[in-house]
């Protein structure tokens, strides 16, 4: 917590797991209420992408740095957004499907990639002890802040007993992922390491 840049990345993980509440916790009853068929089994395709896209963490990791990353991930979270804010069944489908499978690269390029990020920082030493407070922060008291705060935003966009306004619903998750990201990107300070001289 000494640097800086690793601070400002702890307390962006926190923040950005309010976002994460929303999908978690209301993705499904969205899908379901507007009509999206078979809902449950199309939101495995988040798992599917999940999987591919892990794949591509080890060789990008290095390559485009930390921060970079960290960037492609949130803002693939406002985009997942905004596409289930304005999507439907009738005549852009394709932004539901767009919002469910980018949910492997969501979770992959940032909290994939922050574990990562937390070993390297830590050193061999602590890495477990690291790994297990970005835990916490994140899956404890980051989802306990997103579950309460998503969950009074569902009921105060309700307009009757079976339906809401997901479009107000979606955009405050992407508005705090906006946040989040311009926080990230002014405060987070990469630092290049040497490359190492030939002799």
């Amino acid at each position: 917590m000494k640097e800086k840049s690793f601070l400002v990345f702890f307390i962006a993980a926190i923040l950005i797991c309010i976002p994460l509440s929303f999908y978690y916790g209301f993705a499904n009853p969205f899908l379901n209420e507007i009509g999206f068929p078979n809902a449950a089994s199309k939101m495995t395709l988040g798992q599917v992408s999940e999987a591919v896209f892990i794949l591509a963490i080890p060789f990008l990791f290095n390559r485009a740095g930390v921060k970079n990353m960290l960037i492609f991930g949130m803002t693939a979270w406002i985009l997942r957004y905004v596409f289930f804010a304005y999507g439907n069944v009738e005549s852009s489908s394709w932004m539901l499907y767009a919002g469910i499978i980018l949910h492997g690269i969501c979770y992959d390029f940032f909290f994939v990639t922050g574990y990562m990020y937390t070993e390297k920082k830590a050193g061999e030493k602590i890495k477990n002890a690291a790994q297990g407070l970005f835990t916490f922060a994140t899956y404890g008291l980051g989802m306990v802040i997103g579950t309460s705060f998503s969950g009074y935003i569902v009921n105060a966009q309700k307009t009757s007993e079976t339906a809401h306004n997901w479009q107000g619903i979606w955009m405050t998750p992407a508005y705090i992922a906006v946040a989040v990201l311009v926080f990230f990107i002014i405060f987070f300070k990469e630092k290049k390491e040497p490359t190492p001289i030939s002799q």
